[in-house]
């Protein structure tokens, strides 16, 4: 066989294995980690050859379409994936930690700051807004709805929420629509006219894990868990920072 041929037959051959090796992989993402995870996928379907597949949704959104049966490789959520693994729906070796986010307060640029600096600085602040945003059904926004009903204002302030679908809360910020939103940092990453105030004070803030898995189902679990390891690399983490989430203590 001439080396021309010899060489071709060779390439040819190891681009077959590489296909062979390739997958696509169905990835479930909560809408919070968006502006992080389009930045990391093209680099990791650059550096494999995988292709994702993702579909971004609240987190209960995501989870229903679990208990539905709808068929994931990878999961990413605004919390802790541990009560999917219990359940038997993601494989406990696989869980893995992105970074955390704590609950905190924003306006829209040049409006008017709320005190927020004592836990009864934060209720005058709420029982005075004519409105707020939080992220609804969203893991920051159930738990500001739970800490409404902590702090005894429940019914004064829940009429005066305002939220939606993923990235709803910030696009009502950024449009001076409310008083002042409050959720975690990442979802507001990335939209103008935002001014991120910081955190509540520590005794009524909640620090929420952003976490991973791969399905205990899944069709491609290799490669899901190639996407979740190369997204934990420190150059990822670094990515994981730039757009709001917090190293995990």
């Amino acid at each position: 066989m001439k080396a021309s041929v010899f060489a071709a037959t060779i390439g040819l051959s190891l681009l077959m294995t590489q296909a062979a090796q390739t997958a696509e992989i169905n990835a479930f993402v909560t809408g919070a980690a968006r502006r992080a995870y389009d930045t990391l996928a093209p680099r990791f379907e650059k550096a494999t050859g995988h292709k994702l597949v993702t579909t971004f949704e609240l987190p209960l959104a995501l989870v229903k379409k679990i208990d539905a049966g709808e068929p994931f490789d990878v999961i990413i959520l605004s919390y802790d994936v541990e009560g999917l693994v219990k359940e038997g729906k993601v494989a406990a070796d696989s869980r893995t930690v992105f970074g955390r986010i704590g609950i905190g307060v924003a306006v829209r640029t040049g409006a008017p700051k709320p005190d927020f600096s004592t836990v009864e600085a934060f209720k005058r602040s709420l029982l005075a807004a004519k409105s707020i945003a939080t992220s609804g059904e969203g893991s920051s926004g159930r738990y500001v709805a739970s800490l409404l009903d902590k702090l005894g204002i429940a019914d004064q302030v829940k009429p005066k929420i305002k939220s939606g679908g993923s990235g709803t809360s910030a696009i009502l910020v950024s449009q001076g629509e409310v008083d002042f939103v409050v959720s975690g940092l990442p979802p507001l990453v990335g939209t103008p006219n935002i001014e991120w105030l910081g955190y509540l004070p520590p005794e009524i803030n909640s620090w929420l894990a952003f976490t991973g898995g791969v399905g205990s189902k899944a069709k491609e679990a290799e490669a899901g868990r190639a996407l979740l390891k190369f997204m934990t690399t420190p150059e990822s983490l670094a990515v994981w920072k730039e757009n709001g989430l917090e190293p995990v203590q």
